[in-house]
């Protein structure tokens, strides 16, 4: 093909662009295949003990028995039989052991014996059938009236577990300035050094509660900035509801996880983790099951419904109550989603028209929903296969990753 382009024009325009893709590929590496849980829950570090996901268990099945009614109601997919199952067999996806403001300012000889505990409860989780699939600790923040302690925290931890136990991770609360996070990849790398671990173990959630952290002094967003200087150690940013509304303004009376303030901070970091794998989670609501136990079930249902439907899948408990509307909200949120992907993403791997046409970033996003589905337990594979036997998981999982399907590999696929 003739062209009028000089071929070192042409040249010089390949070089700049080669370095931009491979700079946005280094930045913007997508989701990867970690598997987020749908949610954290979180336990003051006095009141953490091995048997903690076992007894959050059995509160939240003896408040679903209690409250079927409530919960019937609220069960718009019939999913109330597999929460059971789910609040039977794995309760919590997900544990911090708290040592910031669940847990409070002890003497340092208290915290220390607490830190010490907490790290053989963490190694017991490991051991027990149902257990979480990734825990940690929340310790305090990195101001200078605390920091010293944090990290003392932090490392007796790392002693009473007898090292770095598969699925932990640590958060850090009250982040302010892209800067304090150069000085967790420091921490880790010290550690790491410290206890003879490979590189890359230890792995950090920064929880963004202040404004500081949303719009920087110079107008900037520091969070894509802080996403960077974590050097691959930021697993997620975990939202906090109640520091960062009432450093706001907003009064006590109407500080909620809906607050437009609230949906302005989850949205900025939204954008900011978009395509860098690092997950976003919502924040808690101080409502639990108590005097009212049905407005506080519905309030839940509903804050986690509104969550996923903003592209949150990921959000804290604070009590065993949670637990129970948040498998319920979640699974009708999946299945209900799944109903409306699997005969589109059928439509597109045909390429016929059921009166929408996809494109591919559309097909990426129902393919991810189903496997979100999948991956949490709303639908199982064999429900999935019966529906639709075309959409196994490497198919549903190249479609996400917008992996090019042949026919062949498709054939394959189906006949399997």
């Amino acid at each position: 093909m003739s062209t009028h382009l000089p071929e070192h024009i042409r040249a010089r325009i390949d070089a700049v662009l080669d370095s931009v893709d491979a700079d946005l590929r280094a930045r913007y590496p997508g989701q990867g295949n970690r598997v987020q849980p749908v949610h954290t829950a979180y336990v003051a570090a006095d009141r953490a003990t091995a048997d903690t996901p076992a007894e959050w268990g059995a509160t939240a099945l003896e408040l679903l028995d209690r409250h079927t009614g409530i919960l019937t109601d609220l069960d718009a997919t019939g999913s109330l039989p597999a929460v059971r199952d789910r609040l039977t067999d794995q309760p919590i996806q997900d544990l911090r052991i708290d040592f910031e403001d669940g847990y409070g300012f002890r003497a340092d000889d208290e915290e220390d014996a607490a830190a010490v505990a907490a790290g053989e409860a963490l190694t017991a989780w490991v051991e027990k059938p149902g257990a979480p699939t990734s825990f940690g600790v929340r310790t305090k923040g990195l101001a200078a009236g605390e920091r010293r302690r944090a990290l003392r925290t932090l490392e007796l931890v790392l002693e009473g577990a007898g090292g770095v136990p598969p699925g932990f991770v640590f958060t850090v609360p009250k982040i302010r300035a892209a800067e304090q996070v150069s000085a967790l990849v420091d921490l880790c790398s010290g550690l790491e050094r410290g206890y003879g671990l490979p590189d890359h173990t230890l792995r950090f959630e920064l929880q963004i509660e202040s404004p500081q952290a949303i719009i920087a002094p110079d107008g900037s967003a520091p969070i894509a900035r802080m996403i960077q200087l974590a050097a691959g150690r930021c697993s997620a940013l975990h939202f906090g509801t109640y520091d960062y509304t009432a450093a706001c303004g907003i009064a006590a009376t109407d500080q909620a996880l809906d607050h437009p303030a609230a949906d302005h901070a989850k949205a900025v970091m939204q954008v900011a983790a978009a395509q860098t794998g690092v997950w976003i989670c919502d924040g808690s609501t101080q409502i639990v099951p108590g005097d009212e136990p049905e407005a506080a079930f519905r309030n839940h249902h509903r804050l986690v419904e509104r969550a996923l439907r903003r592209g949150y899948y990921q959000g804290w408990d604070m009590h065993p109550g949670h637990l129970v509307t948040r498998w319920l909200a979640t699974y009708d949120f999946f299945r209900t989603a799944t109903d409306v992907a699997v005969p589109r993403l059928l439509a597109y791997l045909d390429r016929r028209s059921g009166g929408v046409v996809d494109e591919p970033a559309t097909a990426e996003a129902l393919a991810t929903t189903v496997l979100r589905g999948l991956r949490c337990g709303a639908t199982t594979a064999d429900e999935l296969g019966t529906r639709a036997p075309e959409l196994s998981e490497p198919v549903l999982e190249a479609l996400a990753a917008r992996q090019p399907l042949t026919t062949l590999a498709v054939h394959e696929e189906e006949t399997r």
